[in-house]
């Protein structure tokens, strides 16, 4: 490799770390462009993430998680000099490429990468669990569940009315599952 720019323009690059240790590489990969005065070279080291909303029992829980993980995303200018510092970080393996070459990502990869990605709701309920009814006319009653709507926050429950057995339509957190 030599130190002419292979590519006139800054690219983004994948760069596989250790499992756990993104947060750790993008911190020490960007103190190392500080120290070494390479801002014009390695521009922005991302750790892609998304929020997320997690029903645990009755309680929302907001938390982030990573998009990727043991992933990097690094904007540079590969050179000899980058190359060699986003290389040589410790926690990264390499970067994603064949024989882990550096190969620019296309646009149309940037940008489903760093979209802002929607939030993502899980919830600790499944097909099949019994849960009660929290709230509501049919408050205190128990059911099954048949469907989990995680878009419309809804689930599907048959629960025992009249007699018969009724499906019924409740928001996530109107029910609770039962141990």
């Amino acid at each position: 490799m030599s130190d002419e720019k292979k590519t006139p323009k800054p690219c983004w690059y994948v760069v596989h770390t250790y499992a756990g240790y993104e947060n750790k590489v993008r911190d020490t990969l960007l103190k190392a462009v500080e120290n070494n005065n390479m801002q014009n070279l390695i521009l922005d080291v991302i750790v892609p993430v998304e929020e997320v909303v997690e029903i645990r029992g009755q309680r929302r829980v907001k938390s982030t998680r990573k998009v990727y993980p043991s992933y990097v995303l690094v904007h540079m200018i590969e050179t000899t000099r980058s190359w060699y510092l986003v290389r040589n970080t410790r926690g990264v393996t390499g970067f994603v490429g064949p024989d882990s070459k550096p190969v620019p990502l296309t646009d149309e990869e940037v940008e489903v990468m760093l979209s802002t990605q929607e939030k993502s709701v899980e919830f600790d309920i499944a097909i099949g669990e019994e849960v009660r009814v929290l709230a509501g006319p049919l408050e205190n009653f128990t059911g099954v569940v048949e469907d989990v709507d995680t878009v419309r926050e809804k689930l599907t429950v048959k629960v025992m009315f009249l007699g018969r057995e009724t499906p019924v339509e409740l928001n996530m957190d109107e029910v609770v599952k039962i141990d």
